[in-house]
């Protein structure tokens, strides 16, 4: 998962520019499951995080080394104004 820290008032734009978004990740294979979640809201930001689960850790490797993964990143840095600094990755194997 990556968590977003998202400046107070521009939820609704954030949110917005991942409903729109085109994740690429539909036929990528290992990929399972995609969600956008929201978290507490803070002082300066309310937090978010996307969660995607794969069949596996390489599965998931596999595809940020990919030409999706480009293609769904490749406008990433246009909505700056809505973030608090960069996303921060979180990565979890399940385990039982």
């Amino acid at each position: 998962m990556n968590r977003f820290k998202i400046v107070l008032g521009k939820e609704d734009q954030f949110e917005n520019v991942w409903r729109e978004r085109d994740t690429h990740l539909e036929g990528v294979p290992g990929f399972k499951n995609f969600n956008l979640v929201k978290g507490n809201t803070f002082d300066n930001y309310t937090l978010y995080a996307s969660h995607s689960i794969w069949e596996t850790k390489d599965h998931f490797l596999n595809w940020t080394k990919s030409d999706a993964f480009r293609m769904a990143h490749k406008n990433a840095g246009q909505h700056k104004d809505l973030y608090i600094g960069a996303p921060n990755f979180e990565g979890f194997e399940v385990i039982l």
